[in-house]
């Protein structure tokens, strides 16, 4: 999901935005029932739109959910604003009430595109002066329509394309200014207890594909074939790469084999040029060494895997933030898109993994509220180089290119 738009569909119970789902895709994905509350939890299908191509549509939860059971549904709910790239708030009856006017509050602060839908016009069409009152309040695209009778929804699908632009799909690229055409890059892919049966972790295809976008050359090796290899560069056999990029945990040992001159990276610390806001990520990786004890640190994974021995979020990097510091800290995991336990002022550290599973926009949106709470944020690559005194060697070839401000996309 992590290059597909993200749409949001919300609204109150008995709306219309699971039926809406099964008119964008064109089949039954989403269940349908005259119970109000049938969607409780937000749900994720993933459909392709003629137009569009492939994008990820999440129902929701209704946000006038009542009792403590609704009141968590909501809450679920109203953290998927942060998370989308485009929001549907679904109306009916003319009546835009207290909840649709708080959503579109939310939807504003958070800066989430979004457009109105006054469903089930077979029954009521929309009133014109309330359309215009809508239209002139609050700046947004609104289309009159009906689940049970879909005869404009390819204009649904015109305005769903207008309102996302190109935001979902613009992302820095990770070799920007690193690489040229013909230029060798060395890629350092472990076959270990971490990596998937049969196939590559998604970062390394993600590098691997923009190396050969840039008619560049893809050289990948394992750990134990690096020595040779680069034996034959320094006799002449060979000629040095223009990079090296290395999976984060072996940072230590790839060094070892390197001439002091060569350009050096990690996969994490790539992405965090294209998935976060590498700036930030610089400077808050730089506050490891005012860590004290009984600090607590936020590790956020994308991803949601099985924790093995070899884990790099759950056991490496504390491991190595601990013997690095000296200090007594405390971790907390959270995979995912899920929400810390505790308020984010509460911990002295955010170290956000390289976010390969997420959307740009996920993952910004996470700096984001971290920035906001005063919490300093880090990258898993970064904060492994930084506690293995190779953190200024890896970013350094960033440094030498011009590093855009994302952080308002």
């Amino acid at each position: 999901m992590a290059t597909r738009p993200q749409i949001g569909i919300f609204g109150r119970r008995n709306a219309g935005k699971s039926s809406l789902i099964n008119v964008l895709s064109g089949q039954d994905v989403a269940i349908v029932s005259d119970v109000p509350g049938t969607t409780t939890d937000p749900v994720r299908k993933i459909i392709e739109i003629p137009a569009l191509g492939p994008i990820v549509l999440i129902d929701t939860a209704g946000m006038d959910d009542a009792g403590l059971l609704g009141e968590k549904r909501v809450l679920r709910s109203r953290q998927v604003i942060a998370q989308v790239n485009l929001a549907i708030l679904i109306f009916t009856g003319n009546f835009l009430g207290e909840y649709e006017k708080n959503l579109i509050e939310d939807f504003r602060l958070q800066e989430v595109p979004f457009l109105l839908l006054h469903n089930m016009s077979d029954k009521v069409p929309l009133d014109p002066e309330i359309e215009g009152e809508i239209t002139r309040g609050y700046a947004a695209d609104i289309i009159d329509f009906s689940c049970k009778d879909p005869h404009n929804t390819e204009l649904l699908i015109a305005l769903i394309s207008k309102n996302l632009g190109p935001s979902p799909f613009r992302t820095q690229p990770m070799l920007e200014g690193l690489i040229r055409e013909d230029d060798q890059v060395v890629l350092v892919c472990p076959i270990d207890s971490e990596a998937p049966e049969g196939r590559l972790i998604l970062s390394q295809v993600q590098v691997i594909r923009e190396i050969l976008d840039r008619r560049a050359i893809a050289v990948v090796l394992q750990e134990n074939q690096l020595k040779s290899w680069f034996n034959k560069v320094k006799t002449g056999e060979r000629e040095r790469p223009a990079l090296v990029i290395t999976d984060s945990q072996l940072f230590g040992s790839v060094e070892q084999h390197l001439p002091k001159n060569q350009p050096l990276t990690g996969f994490s610390i790539l992405l965090s040029r294209t998935k976060g806001d590498f700036g930030v990520c610089l400077e808050g990786t730089k506050t490891i060494d005012r860590l004290k004890d009984g600090d607590c640190i936020l590790l956020m994974e994308s991803c949601s895997h099985h924790s093995t021995c070899d884990d790099i979020g759950r056991v490496k990097l504390p491991a190595l933030l601990k013997r690095y510091t000296g200090k007594e800290l405390m971790f907390e995991m959270i995979s995912g898109l899920d929400v810390p336990a505790y308020p984010l002022n509460h911990y002295a550290l955010v170290i956000q993994c390289g976010g390969c599973m997420i959307t740009q926009r996920q993952a910004l949106a996470r700096i984001r509220e971290t920035i906001k709470s005063g919490v300093p944020v880090s990258n898993y690559g970064m904060a492994i180089a930084y506690t293995r005194g190779i953190f200024e060697r890896t970013t350094r070839p960033f440094l030498l290119s011009k590093e855009p401000n994302i952080s308002n996309i």
